[in-house]
C-alpha cells in the first residue's frame, strides 16, 4: 500500500500541538451568535401545520408554508434550541446539488439527472432570493467550490470537467504544494454562516406568524377517527390537520424510518483570524469553498472575519447509533486534522485553532435525502441528508409541503423522491458493517482510489459509500 501526501508530509508534532495547546471544545458559529429564546410548550393548542425539528428543513418547512398561504396557522417544536445540532454546526456549504454531488445521482438515476441539476440550481437561486428578499443576515457569499486533487490518481477524475485546473492554475487560486489539480465550480455552491441561518430563518418565521416553541421534546403522534394529528410533549400538546417531521439525525417519531438512517460523527477545526500577510501567503483571494477528492476528504473554507474551517476526514460511527455529546470531542482526530491543515498550509505554522467541536450527520445509504409520507398522507418526513442538506432543505421542504397539499409537481413525481433508500441492518452488524466499509475506503484512498470488493458489492446494490 502506499502514503499519502498527509503522510508523506507531516509537520512537527511541535507545530500541531502549539496550535491546538488553547483550542475550545465550543461551536464557533453558535458563540459567534446572540440567539433569542423561544418559549416551551405548555397546555393544548390546535394548528393547521405542526413541524417537528428546529434545523434548517424545519425551518425552511414553516417560511414556505406562510410564503404560500399567509392565513394558514404553523407551530414548529424544537426538542432543544433553534438550530443547536447540524444547522448549527456545520461546515456552511450551500451547494446546488440536491443528489449529494453529480456521480452519485447518475450512477442512481441517470435520466432524470437533468432535472435535479436544474432544480437544485433553481433551489439555490431561490435561496439567494429570500436572503435579498428578508435581508438575511448570514454573511452569503456565492463563490462556488474548488475540487483538488492531492493525488495523482485523482486528476484523471477532474480532468474530463469543463472547468479543469493544472496544478499551476489551481495554486494561482489557492497557494498549496498539495495541490496536483483542481476544478471550479463557480455557480453551484456559496457559503455562508451556519448558525446565522438558522437564527435568521426562525425570525422570518415569526415574523410570518409561526409560533416557534423551544425545549420542547415530541414524545410521539397520536391520530383520531377524523385524521387529525396530535404531537405530545412532556407538556404540552399540538393538534394539527398536518405534520412535517424535520428530525434530522435523531430517531425518527415513523417507526419505519427507524433503521433508514445512522449517526455519523464529522469533526471541525477552526483557526483564529488570519493577518493580512497570512491571507497573502495563501492566495485564496476569490474565497471558494475546498474539497479534496479522497474518500475520506477535507473540506475548508474561509469565514468572513478570514478564519479557516478545516474538517472532514474522519467519520466516525458508534455502536448502538446514539447520538451522545461526549462522542464531540475525540483528541486523535482533532491532532489529525491539525496536522493535515498544517501539510495544507505550512506557510501558516504559527496560527492558532480557536475552537474545536463536532456533529452527527444523518447519514443513509443514498447519500442523499429521501422523502415520504404517513397516516394517510397527513404526515410528511424528509430526512438522510448525509452532510449535504444545508441547500437541500429548502427543497425537501417544498417536497413536504407539495406532499401534504397533495399536489403533483415536478418535485414529487420523480425517481428521487418517489424512491427508498436500502435500510441499514440492526446491531451488531450495523457496526460492522459501517467499520469494515470505513477500513476500505481508507485503503482506496491508499491504493490509488481502487475499490475492493466490499466497495464494489455495495455500489452494485445502490449502498452508497462513494464519497
Amino acid at each position: 500500500m502506499g502514503t499519502t501526501v498527509f503522510e508523506r508530509r507531516q509537520p512537527a508534532a511541535s507545530v500541531v500541538a502549539r496550535a491546538l495547546e488553547n483550542t475550545q471544545q465550543s461551536v464557533f458559529w453558535l458563540d459567534d451568535i446572540a440567539r433569542p429564546d423561544y418559549p416551551m410548550l405548555r397546555g393544548a393548542y390546535s394548528t393547521d401545520l405542526v413541524v417537528v425539528g428546529g434545523g434548517y428543513a424545519g425551518l425552511w418547512t414553516a417560511v414556505r408554508a406562510k410564503e404560500r398561504d399567509p392565513q394558514r396557522r404553523v407551530i414548529l417544536i424544537e426538542a432543544s434550541r433553534i438550530g443547536w445540532a447540524a444547522s448549527g454546526r456545520n461546515g456552511g456549504f450551500c451547494e446546488s446539488s440536491l443528489t449529494h454531488g453529480y456521480d452519485n445521482g447518475a450512477s442512481r438515476w441517470p435520466d432524470e439527472m437533468d432535472l435535479y441539476e436544474r432544480l437544485g440550481l433553481q433551489n439555490l437561486d431561490e435561496m439567494q432570493e429570500t436572503v435579498a428578499k428578508y435581508d438575511l443576515d448570514v454573511d452569503w457569499e456565492r463563490t462556488g467550490t474548488l475540487s483538488v486533487a492531492t493525488e495523482p490518481h485523482q486528476i484523471e477524475w477532474l480532468a474530463e470537467a469543463a472547468n479543469f485546473l493544472n496544478a499551476e492554475q489551481i495554486r494561482a487560486e489557492v497557494r498549496s504544494d498539495t495541490y496536483l489539480a483542481g476544478a471550479w465550480d463557480k455557480h453551484g455552491a456559496a457559503i455562508l454562516h451556519p448558525a446565522k441561518l438558522a437564527v435568521e430563518l426562525a425570525r422570518v418565521a415569526t415574523e410570518l406568524g409561526v409560533e416557534i416553541f423551544e425545549r420542547s421534546r415530541v414524545h410521539g403522534i397520536e391520530s383520531d377517527r377524523g385524521g387529525r394529528q396530535t404531537v405530545v410533549t412532556a407538556d404540552g400538546s399540538v393538534e394539527a390537520a398536518h405534520v412535517a417531521l424535520a428530525t434530522n439525525v435523531f430517531p425518527s417519531l415513523l417507526k419505519r424510518n427507524r433503521l433508514m438512517t445512522v449517526p455519523v460523527y464529522d469533526y471541525v477545526l477552526m483557526t483564529e483570524p488570519l493577518s493580512d500577510a497570512q491571507l497573502t501567503a495563501i492566495g485564496w483571494q476569490n474565497r471558494q469553498g475546498i474539497s479534496d477528492s479522497a474518500n475520506q476528504f477535507h473540506y475548508y473554507r474561509l469565514s468572513a472575519d478570514n478564519r479557516i474551517l478545516f474538517g472532514g476526514y474522519d467519520a466516525i460511527y458508534h455502536y448502538g447509533g446514539k447520538v451522545r455529546a461526549k462522542y464531540e470531542d475525540r483528541p486523535e482526530t482533532f491532532q489529525r486534522l491539525g496536522s493535515h491543515f498544517f501539510t495544507t498550509f505550512p506557510q501558516l505554522e504559527g496560527l492558532r485553532f480557536t475552537h474545536k467541536w463536532a456533529g452527527a450527520i444523518d447519514s443513509c445509504s443514498r447519500f442523499c435525502a429521501f422523502f415520504g409520507t404517513a397516516r394517510g398522507g397527513r404526515v410528511a418526513y424528509a430526512t438522510g441528508f448525509t452532510g449535504l442538506g444545508v441547500g437541500a432543505t429548502r427543497f425537501a421542504a417544498d417536497v413536504m409541503l407539495d406532499k401534504l397539499e397533495g399536489l403533483k409537481t415536478e418535485r414529487t413525481e420523480n425517481e428521487m423522491v418517489r424512491s427508498r433508500p436500502i435500510p441499514f441492518p440492526p446491531e451488531p452488524a450495523a457496526s460492522i458493517g459501517v467499520n469494515l466499509v470505513r477500513a476500505s475506503m481508507d485503503r482506496a484512498d491508499h491504493n490509488n482510489g481502487k475499490r475492493n470488493l466490499l466497495l464494489k458489492a455495495l455500489d452494485a446494490v445502490g449502498m452508497g459509500f462513494d464519497s
